[in-house]
């Protein structure tokens, strides 16, 4: 019996030996491979190995920690505001201008609210779902009227001009710079005020030293009265350059307020612009060549269109190499066709205006319609050869004026250079266009 029991008792601690033994060698197999100690190297022992490689791993995470540490504090210090939500649109993080121009007042770092709850902005939220769809970086621009609890709040509370740009990251998260423009814009419409005031006041004096100049042309002799002549010119080119300034000013206020608007046939009122035109292009041989329908109706005013026809033409005529031909081409978007292919309802009209000239510089082209702006040097060269030749000098707000003319249309306008003849292209949507045939 005592035998039995030993010979059971041995069988039973070899069994839970062997157990041991098989649970141990599947634990070593799931070891990585770089853990093992290989018989051609001199390894560390497994245990000394993993602490190391836990120590390395501990290293890593803490000089990460350390990087986005120095991020968070370099963006907290921006003169712009950051911040950043996930892919449901909770709010992460934000820096402290950004809760400054956002009112973020109820926010505390480290809660994750919605955003909409915290920010009532429909155009933040947006321009968050832009980026996200897109994939890639979106800039929006926007008056926000920031949300008040109490009706005493709203009244010393001042809407700002916010400048957005949505960043996309990981895992659907978005980034989102923000940049007050509202003090820049009050520094702008400062500076337009006071030079509008100017403007007015220089009026009344340039034209009395006019009658001045006009008084002593008839009474000067030959050869000394060429620098009366000089004279005359240069107070003609500041008396134009005050009244564009007036009118470009009175246009931003105001850009309906004098459109008279009714029925004006495009292509006859293009005609009765070269005809203006012609003595000048008659010198240089520079022909127009006219494409499109003959019978084209818009609803605007015509003395304001022929303003930004014979602008146009006559920059195109400047830039012009001599014998060039430049190309006015029109046709009709947005159709709305019956059955006889007559278009009797109201569409958009497109405008192309091309020359072969020097056209703009790539960096030129987003700031060709701002007031004042001199850009290609080498546009510049042939705009004053043509100056010194004929004796007419541009304002410098040519341009500024076409563009708001346009936009008071409710139509837009586009400055490229086109791809066959190299020079500039000019182009303009006008709605309300109608065509018979």
């Amino acid at each position: 019996m005592l035998v039995q029991s030993f010979l059971l008792g041995l069988a039973v601690g070899l069994g839970f030996w062997i157990c041991q033994l098989v649970r141990l060698r599947r634990i070593v197999g799931t070891i990585p491979p770089s853990l093992k100690s290989q018989p051609s190297d001199i390894a560390l022992p497994l245990i000394p190995r993993l602490r190391h490689e836990i120590a390395s791993l501990r290293q890593q995470r803490q000089d990460l920690l350390q990087i986005l540490q120095n991020y968070q504090q370099l963006l907290e210090l921006a003169p712009v505001g950051y911040l950043q939500v996930d892919e449901e649109n909770q709010l992460l993080w934000c820096n402290q201008q950004a809760r400054e121009m956002l009112y973020l007042q109820r926010w505390q770092p480290g809660q994750v609210r919605l955003l909409l709850e915290l920010v009532r902005s429909y155009e933040l939220d947006q321009l968050i779902e832009q980026t996200r769809d897109r994939q890639q970086p979106q800039v929006s621009e926007w008056v926000f009227h920031p949300s008040c609890e109490s009706a005493t709040a709203i009244l010393e509370v001042k809407p700002l001009v916010l400048r957005a740009t949505g960043l996309p990251l990981g895992e659907g998260e978005v980034g989102v710079f923000l940049e007050n423009r509202q003090a820049q814009l009050e520094i702008n419409q400062a500076r337009d005020r006071a030079l509008s005031d100017l403007a007015h006041e220089l009026r009344t004096p340039l034209t009395s030293i006019r009658l001045v100049v006009e008084t002593l042309q008839v009474r000067i002799e030959p050869p000394l009265d060429r620098w009366v002549n000089r004279l005359l010119q240069e107070v003609d080119r500041l008396i134009n350059l005050v009244q564009s300034w007036l009118e470009l000013t009175q246009l931003e206020t105001d850009p309906t307020l004098k459109l008279n608007r009714q029925p004006v046939e495009v292509r006859s009122l293009i005609a009765k612009v070269w005809e203006t035109l012609e003595p000048m292009a008659g010198r240089h041989q520079i022909q127009l060549a006219y494409s499109g329908l003959e019978n084209l109706w818009i609803n605007a005013d015509e003395s304001r269109i022929f303003q930004v026809f014979l602008n146009l033409l006559d920059n195109s005529i400047k830039y012009s190499p001599p014998g060039e031909t430049i190309s006015v081409e029109t046709k009709i978007i947005c159709l709305d066709n019956n059955d006889n292919g007559r278009l009797n309802t109201p569409a958009n009209l497109e405008i192309n205006i091309i020359d072969s000239g020097v056209g703009f510089a790539e960096a030129d082209l987003p700031h060709v319609f701002e007031r004042f702006y001199r850009g290609d040097q080498a546009r510049s060269r042939v705009k004053a050869a043509e100056s010194s030749s004929t004796g007419i000098v541009g304002s410098g707000l040519g341009l500024a004026i076409v563009r708001q003319i346009v936009l008071a249309h409710g139509g837009s306008i586009k400055a490229m250079n086109h791809p066959i003849t190299g020079g500039a292209w000019i182009q303009i949507i006008l709605p309300e266009v109608m065509a018979n045939s």
